[in-house]
């Protein structure tokens, strides 16, 4: 550690670790304070994310929708939400774009009131014997647009779930049988492009794949509608560019079902969507538990994994997208999954599903139920907003693999910056007791191309910290504090200025206890990030 070098302008600390000696990293240096090590691979990215990967749901449920003996949903619903309230507006706006995604299990019992239709337009009711609970639904055409002129005033880039059911008998083993129906779908998208709103992509159907949920739709019959889909937009939208994305199935992983949807639906799909409840229901009363072990959250990486490896060998130009996760399902659990102690989930998915090459990540939902990222009532931003504002104006394309030394309660994550040349760190600190003091070291054997396995440690000035926490340290809060200072909009219903704190990089970066720091390093250029 005697020499002092030069790469690309920064200073930096040459320091040469072997596996044997990195259990130093990790160890205790006082009371309730650890050490360890942030290790960045800043060769080659590992995966690429969409410049808009967050996204967001929107749900068709009525306040009706209830579980548990809970009704969570209140007017949060596309047919019912208050296009007029400033919070709501400033909130998208705030991301400039938001991606979102307009669907979920009732899409599959939406009818379109378009001028082709000659079903009476008649709202959803509840009604225990139905799939879903639910009889059939309309959108009212003058809904539609409304909804549209909200969303270009956002900004907002739009997903629409398309009914996928139409035209098929559902068995009592739960199959069904019958090719989709795409009259009233195609009249919707005509409708849609006379009237000159964009829809950045349209999706056919909801949860409808392997097992399905409700029921389900075999792959080789799925492949041929979403061919049918394909067609459609092609001859709809002959003359206009770019085209909206084709997506599907919006549905749970299932490896034998992706790859033979995949293998027979060619080139006609854009992107394939999968949803994430790996938390299990609501009711859960372990929801906490999982979400601070380590071990539990590893699980999910089974799941990218596995669609990644089917995407690398298929012919697909198909990319993967998370097109639903609310984490725990039937609408979330109430002061958990609205709660400060969700953000360890939703920026460990967010992180991991990077890391696997997912493109874009949709969270259920945007607003309704018991997990949106803005209050039913209140439109009030519940943390995991400020969570996913953070990492959209942080966290740039690129992954950079990563790792940690140290305690296996630390979750790392690192991508090249959204608005520099140099990158952001984001670290979670799953322990409830102990801080921790994390260096940052980088393999920079393309620096010194006859050496392998070198390591260095930053020295450079300045970085920027943005450091996450619950009020009062209580994990269930619904108020969050960044760098000490609580988040809320102001009396015009604008979002907060999101400011950092400054420090110098030759200090570890402090992670307390049961906290999230992004760390923006803009001085930092590794060759993945040129």
């Amino acid at each position: 550690m005697g020499c002092r070098i030069w790469v690309m302008g920064m200073c930096l600390w040459m320091c040469v670790f072997s596996y044997s000696f990195i259990s130093v990293n990790s160890r205790i240096v006082g009371d309730g304070v650890a050490e360890g090590t942030v290790f960045i691979d800043g060769k080659a990215a590992i995966g690429r994310i969409d410049d808009d990967f967050v996204c967001a749901t929107i749900d068709w449920w009525p306040p009706e929708k209830c579980d548990y003996g809970t009704c969570s949903w209140g007017r949060a619903s596309l047919l019912n939400l208050d296009l007029g309230n400033n919070i709501l507006l400033n909130a998208i706006k705030a991301f400039s774009p938001l991606k979102l995604r307009l669907g979920g299990s009732l899409q599959d019992k939406v009818i379109y009131d378009t001028e082709e239709n000659k079903q009476p337009c008649i709202p959803f009711a509840k009604n225990t014997s139905e799939l879903f609970g639910f009889t059939q639904g309309c959108l009212p055409i003058n809904r539609w647009d409304e909804l549209n002129n909200f969303f270009k005033k956002s900004g907002a880039k739009i997903i629409f779930g398309l009914n996928a059911l139409n035209g098929r008998s559902i068995k009592s083993d739960g199959s069904t049988t019958g090719a989709w129906d795409y009259t009233n779908a195609e009249s919707l998208i005509h409708y849609t492009v006379r009237n000159n709103h964009t829809i950045h992509g349209w999706e056919l159907g909801n949860e409808l794949s392997g097992n399905g949920v409700g029921t389900r739709v075999a792959a080789d019959q799925y492949a041929l509608d979403t061919i049918s889909l394909q067609r459609i937009v092609q001859n709809i939208y002959k003359e206009i560019e770019p085209k909206p994305l084709i997506i599907a199935p919006g549905g749970f992983f299932d490896a034998k079902w992706f790859k033979e949807f995949l293998d027979k639906a060619t080139t006609s799909l854009d992107v394939i969507t999968h949803h994430i409840y790996n938390l299990g229901p609501g009711v859960d009363q372990h929801l906490v538990e999982k979400i601070l072990d380590p071990s539990y959250l590893d699980g999910e990486a089974d799941t990218f994994r596995g669609l990644h490896n089917i995407l690398r060998t298929s012919p697909t130009p198909a990319t993967a997208w998370v097109g639903e996760a609310g984490g725990a399902y039937n609408s979330g659990h109430n002061l958990v999954t609205n709660a400060f102690v969700f953000s360890f989930w939703y920026l460990d998915q967010l992180g991991m599903a990077s890391a696997f090459d997912t493109k874009t990540y949709c969270r259920q939902t945007f607003i309704g139920g018991n997990y949106g990222l803005l209050n039913t009532t209140t439109f009030e931003p519940n943390p995991d907003y400020y969570s996913a504002l953070l990492w959209h104006r942080l966290m740039g394309r690129k992954v950079l693999s990563t790792s940690f030394s140290g305690t296996k309660k630390i979750r790392a994550y690192t991508h090249c910056a959204k608005h520099s040349k140099g990158i952001t760190v984001l670290l979670i600190n799953l322990d409830n007791s102990t801080t921790i003091q994390a260096k940052v070291g980088f393999n920079s054997s393309w620096s010194f191309g006859h050496k392998k396995n070198i390591f260095q440690l930053l020295q450079v000035y300045e970085r920027e910290e943005y450091h996450i926490t619950a009020k009062d340290g209580n994990l269930h809060s619904q108020r969050v504090l960044l760098n000490g200072n609580i988040l809320s909009v102001n009396s015009s219903g604008e979002i907060p200025p999101l400011e950092p704190l400054y420090a110098n990089s030759s200090n570890p970066i402090k992670v307390d206890p049961f906290s999230i720091v992004f760390a923006h390093i803009p001085d930092l250029v590794l060759p993945a990030c040129m």
